[in-house]
């Protein structure tokens, strides 16, 4: 017979190992029940009468675009057509493959198609204290005094008043290559000078401060920092804003990194806004951009609106200008039948003797003009243009893309439509003799589209003049200049080439010299202030 403590104990043992048993029962279940709910819930989230992949449960089509997502995305307008949905995790997104698409989605719907998807790891962690920039707002009435803001300070006018800017800077990137490069002498990196001329325009244009040296400290805090941020914007790089559960974890170092640079960005705007209010209040500032929107009396934005208008200013900058500038300096070392006819139509307007052409010239050179245009379509840097949401249902054939959507544009496919190009995938510049009002895409389309890309266009053309006319850029390493297998982190928001190096050589040796020399004048004549 058994004793009351033997039965307790018997009773206790058989209850823990009742326990443990419940508890690997609940531990083997509850994952596959969860994945069953989520499968129902993510089914029940597609946009009926779309066609698109199915992906996998939990991550949806996450694993399919971890290498390249605009191609891949491409890849699969051959079966699923131009217009077709995917799953980032539950979220149902609309990709757009086509120009034609483009148009009728967001050209002939610009109310409908004018907001901006809020994700978790930009918006919510990087954006918590500065807040976003233009491009990825939501709509909303302070957005509009933004681009209405930015509008003016970017309008053909005010940007005539910002060419003494582009003269000393793209002066200044021609005079860093002969100097590094001790006249064409060995083989230079271009991408420190790239992206100090990218840096420094950012700075002058938005508050009128220069970045004089590569050796600043704020040049290797700011490049770092904007590239991580950049990450941190890429729609395809960040599994937290697409499945939740991940945001719980106790040890997320994705979080953690997102909040150390939004503080280190904090503290160099602070810096930069202070120093122009202080330069503003004793009337010593630079003509600039965010001067001209603190004194432009119908604005009326407040401190938060204007500091998303110096993210704008900055980030695209660094982004647009320094990526595309990469690519192009990288294909003309490839490629010296390119450098010949541009060489050649450049001579219509300048000699040998005047390496720095004229920085008033409003793109008088129509080949370099195409230049800049078929640069900009080739290497497509920002191959998905900044995600839409939709604030309105929008019918599309058999299909409604209901309000609340989030919408992709693959750039990189429109402006390789085969539609619209009989040879898309051949870099050619004059196709833009033949089709000049041919889309491109690069700075978006519709209502969202980069309120700065007559400035940029304005830009590159200075630059691409200078450089052409200065130097004779050859070869030196082998690089790949394909938009897609030259990419050196397909994962990324914007497409950078692999470093590499080449040799500037001067066209005329004694007329660059001399620039050099009246560029260093200019510099000592110059009373800028530094960042």
């Amino acid at each position: 017979m058994l004793r009351t403590a033997d039965l307790l104990a018997l009773l206790t043992d058989h209850g823990r190992r009742g326990t443990l048993e419940a508890l690997a029962i609940t531990f083997f279940i509850a994952p596959i029940v969860y994945i069953i709910v989520n499968e129902l819930i993510r089914y029940n989230a597609r946009i009926g009468q779309l066609k698109g992949p199915r992906g996998l449960p939990v991550i949806g089509n996450m694993w399919d675009i971890r290498v390249n997502a605009a191609e891949k995305y491409r890849d699969w307008a051959k079966t699923f057509g131009e217009v077709y949905q995917i799953q980032l995790g539950n979220v149902p997104v609309v990709v757009i493959n086509s120009a034609a698409a483009a148009k009728t989605l967001f050209g002939f719907n610009l109310q409908a198609m004018s907001s901006r998807p809020e994700f978790y790891t930009f918006h919510k962690v990087v954006s918590d204290t500065a807040g976003t920039t233009i491009g990825t707002s939501p709509f909303s009435d302070s957005l509009k005094r933004r681009r209405k803001g930015a509008a003016t300070a970017l309008n053909k006018p005010s940007i005539q008043t910002y060419i003494p800017h582009l003269d000393i800077e793209s002066r200044d990137f021609v005079k860093e290559l002969y100097e590094y490069g001790q006249a064409g002498k060995i083989p230079t990196d271009p991408m420190p000078m790239i992206q100090r001329l990218s840096l420094s325009l950012a700075l002058t244009l938005n508050w009128g401060v220069r970045l004089k040296s590569q050796k600043d400290n704020l040049f290797d805090e700011i490049t770092y920092v904007e590239e991580e941020i950049s990450r941190f914007r890429s729609t395809t790089g960040n599994l937290q804003d697409y499945i939740p559960i991940l945001r719980l974890n106790p040890i997320n170092t994705h979080s953690a990194k997102a909040r150390e640079v939004r503080r280190r960005r904090d503290v160099y705007l602070s810096r930069l806004n202070n120093g122009l209010d202080e330069r503003i209040a004793n009337g010593t500032y630079k003509p600039c951009i965010q001067a001209n929107v603190i004194m432009d009396k119908e604005a009326k934005l407040n401190k938060e609106e204007l500091t998303s208008i110096s993210l704008t200013m900055l980030s695209g900058g660094l982004d647009t200008v320094t990526t595309q500038v990469a690519w192009f300096v990288a294909f003309l070392s490839q490629n010296p039948d390119i450098q010949d006819k541009a060489v050649e139509e450049i001579r219509k307007f300048y000699d040998e003797d005047t390496p720095m052409c004229d920085e008033l010239d409003d793109q008088k050179c129509p080949y370099v003009v195409a230049l800049v245009k078929e640069s900009l379509r080739y290497f497509t840097v920002l191959r998905l243009a900044l995600p839409r949401a939709s604030i309105k249902d929008v019918a599309y054939g058999a299909a409604t893309i209901p309000k609340g959507s989030i919408l992709f544009l693959n750039a990189w496919a429109c402006n390789m439509d085969s539609s619209v190009w009989s040879d898309p995938d051949v870099f050619r510049p004059e196709r833009w003799y033949e089709q000049p009002d041919a889309p491109l895409f690069t700075y978006g389309v519709g209502y969202r589209m980069c309120a700065g890309s007559l400035l940029a266009n304005r830009e590159l053309y200075l630059v691409y003049m200078r450089l052409l006319n200065s130097f004779r850029i050859e070869k030196y390493d082998d690089v790949d200049c394909h938009p897609i297998s030259g990419n050196a982190d397909p994962t990324s928001l914007v497409a950078l080439p692999r470093r590499y190096r080449a040799l500037f050589v001067p066209r005329n040796p004694l007329a660059l010299k001399a620039a050099m020399e009246e560029t260093e004048a200019m510099e000592r004549a110059d009373d800028s202030i530094s960042a």
